[in-house]
């Protein structure tokens, strides 16, 4: 057998082992549309519902405001549950088109890396809802979502590393510059993620 048969297939070997190790189905698309849900969402919650935190405790002693706060808590959760959703559905489209399954080992093992952070992160906001600390929550999901996303990485896309990268940083600045949390959140769960997602579409799935 010629040398070149041989690396052609150590590479054909690499390529189904990353393939049967690594989940590579998600969607470029999903990130995009998660990206425009979170503009949306905050557009939403500053201009209808004057919610924008210039400091770590947040005064809700007034009824308005109280109403205002659970508003923005309800579209949060639209945001969350819209990009979850669209996550799924596209991916699993992804994973169908390469006659992959949609719930495999490695989309346990990827759901597990992600979930630790996420629901330790939405347990974390909770507390502060509770407390009053709200400038702390854009902070706080930044980066437990930057850390689920650099866990995900292990398992997929390598490039979801730097977008995990990137949200921690954002989270860590808006922690300092709570006055720009709004902002930050805005940077990093809209447009990093827009441009992530269409990085990913011409990359992957062109």
């Amino acid at each position: 057998m010629k040398e070149k048969d041989y690396i052609k297939e150590i590479s054909e070997i690499r390529s189904m082992m990353e393939r049967s190790s690594k989940f590579l189905s998600l969607s470029g698309l999903s990130g995009i549309m998660a990206g425009v849900y979170a503009l949306i969402g905050a557009f939403i919650a500053y201009k209808i519902f004057g919610f924008n935190p210039d400091s770590i405790i947040y005064n809700s002693e007034s009824t308005e405001l109280g109403v205002n706060l659970i508003n923005v808590l309800y579209v949060a959760i639209s945001v969350l549950v819209m990009a979850l959703g669209t996550v799924v559905i596209l991916s699993g489209r992804n994973a169908g088109k390469k006659g992959e399954k949609i719930w495999s080992p490695t989309t346990r093992l990827l759901v597990t890396n992600m979930a630790v952070p996420l629901v330790a992160g939405g347990l974390l906001i909770l507390v502060l809802i509770l407390k009053g600390l709200i400038g702390l929550v854009a902070p706080v999901s930044l980066i437990f979502y930057g850390v689920a996303m650099f866990n995900a990485s292990r398992v997929s896309i390598k490039e979801i590393r730097f977008l995990g990268i990137i949200q921690i940083v954002l989270g860590l600045i808006s922690s300092y510059f709570v006055e720009y949390g709004l902002l930050m959140w805005v940077l990093g769960f809209g447009f990093v993620n827009i441009i992530y997602g269409i990085y990913m579409h011409y990359k992957y799935e062109r």
